[in-house]
């Protein structure tokens, strides 16, 4: 089915809408580095720390491994079909089942939108705690917190309508502000390691709360930091908006996941050196992160804990930024295919941006802060055990399960679809990267790979899912018969130096 659109909708020469290319080599890495950094390295560094002690720089080691399989897979098959419906196209490629198609891709969008709300709640409550130090007497419970979330996520919303190329170049300001944080805290790490204040020897000394064993600890502290490392899957999802996908997707992507892991490593030994074995799991603001701890800690005589909340909100946002990009595109590629309802895919005449996916992904973003926060406040506000289940954990562990399902999918889709050779300029990944990361992840999906406090996932994203299912029926019954079905679409030719304005 070749892609069509509604009438007066589009171009003057009667082209169908395209999507404008402005990210280069530069701006792709950025995106990248952009994405996998930020809310995740805040959100999980001291329970996964927490969990296996001093080699807490192991686990993003691993997860960091698990990605780049799977990256693999994702470049084989980005540089051979580079349209922006990512996954779900993969999957329809791969094995023609309209159900495991649209559940794959509603998954994505849901990943996108928990991950985005992860993001909006943990900048809510660093910008209170930060506005807190300044002037006394600033409300900080989950009410102020939450409305804070929205509002956040509104704004990303307009910022998003001006256009991709605002957008990404928005997320280099963030971005840069991002690693200036992170390489705060990896130097006052190695200052204290310099001081002889923190003991270096501890990042080889594996400690377990609950008495696990080293494997078992491990692995639920890899699930933990995957969560980190998702991102760089995001970016298939630009491919329309990327010159030359086929040449400069690999060299990007394999160097972001690098400069992520790197910093993660050290950020991770610099949180093991500088706070004290007792208090990594126990932030003093769990929904803030250990980071600031480590800033305050390591540094309590410079001014330096008075603005680092504030530059966290900024990297925090560039994640939430980024991963409403990625689900609008895909609610926009899935409507191209009239997937989702024909209207979701209408663009902005002015700045061809996909305002009806943009007001979509961000209602759903809006109506799960809002879940989610209520939730935590009633039926999931503590596990059997007592201990209490925070917005961030959950929803943070929630995007982790959604994408390690998708990405087994998209790993055997990538075995599945060798049977294609394509042109023969796709990128080809080595047949054991598949075949491990489907094995990876399938294995931490598994409850062996959680604690019993966090398979309230398994319950939000059954809710989640549950949701999709009800949508595949209603756009079943919208669209006419054979239409819907994630035809093949043609591949459109779009010129790089056209202006949209």
């Amino acid at each position: 089915m070749t892609t069509s659109t509604s009438e007066g909708h589009a171009p003057a020469s009667g082209q169908p809408e395209q999507l404008k290319r402005v990210m280069g080599p530069r701006l792709l890495l950025l995106f990248i580095v952009g994405d996998i950094l930020g809310a995740g390295v805040y959100a999980v560094t001291g329970k996964l720390a927490g969990q296996v002690g001093g080699i807490a720089w192991l686990p993003f080691l691993l997860a960091f491994g698990v990605a780049t399989l799977t990256a693999c897979s994702y470049l084989e098959l980005v540089t051979k079909y580079p349209q922006a419906a990512g996954a779900a196209l993969y999957t329809h490629k791969a094995f023609g089942i309209h159900f495991v198609t649209f559940l794959v891709a509603f998954t994505v969008v849901c990943s996108g939108v928990t991950s985005a709300s992860t993001s909006s709640s943990l900048l809510a409550n660093n910008l209170l705690l930060g506005l807190d130090e300044i002037w006394d007497g600033v409300p900080t419970s989950s009410g102020w917190a939450m409305t804070v979330a929205l509002a956040f996520m509104v704004l990303l919303a307009l910022i998003n309508l001006r256009g991709v190329g605002e957008s990404v170049k928005f997320n280099i300001v963030l971005t840069v502000i991002e690693m200036a944080a992170l390489a705060i805290v990896i130097a006052i790490g190695f200052t204290v390691m310099a001081k002889g204040d923190g003991d270096f020897h501890r990042i080889t000394v594996f400690e377990s709360p609950d008495d696990k064993n080293l494997f078992i600890a491990v692995t639920i502290a890899t699930t933990v930091a995957f969560f980190a490392m998702v991102g760089f899957e995001d970016s298939v999802n630009m491919v329309e908006e990327t010159q030359e996908p086929e040449r400069i997707f690999p060299r990007m992507m394999f160097t972001g996941l690098g400069i992520a892991a790197a910093i993660y490593v050290l950020v991770a030994i610099s949180v093991v050196v500088v706070i004290p074995p007792g208090d990594i799991a126990s932030p003093t603001n769990a929904d803030a992160g250990i980071l600031i701890d480590v800033v305050k800690t390591g540094a309590p005589d410079l001014p330096i804990d008075d603005f680092f909340p504030f530059m966290t909100v900024f990297a925090v946002a560039n994640t939430a930024l980024i991963n409403m990009l990625m689900a609008s595109r895909l609610v926009y590629g899935m409507a191209r295919q009239r997937v989702l309802p024909p209207a979701l895919g209408k663009v902005l005449p002015g700045r061809r941006t996909p305002w009806a996916a943009i007001v979509f992904t961000t209602v759903l973003a809006l109506g799960l802060i809002v879940a989610v926060v209520r939730l935590s406040e009633t039926t999931i506000g503590s596990a059997e055990d007592g201990t209490e289940v925070d917005v961030v954990t959950a929803l943070s562990g929630t995007t982790a399960l959604l994408l390690l399902a998708v990405f087994t999918v998209v790993n055997v889709a990538c075995l599945v679809l060798r049977r294609d050779p394509g042109d023969g300029t796709s990128f080809r990944a080595p047949i054991v990267a598949p075949v491990l990361g489907a094995l990876c992840c399938t294995y931490l999906l598994g409850p062996w790979a959680r604690l019993e406090v966090d398979q309230v996932q398994y319950v939000i994203a059954a809710v989640l899912l549950g949701v999709g299912v009800v949508l595949w029926g209603i756009t079943r019954f919208l669209v006419r018969p054979g239409e819907g079905d994630f035809d093949d679409i043609e591949l459109m030719d779009i010129d790089p130096t056209d202006d949209p304005r």
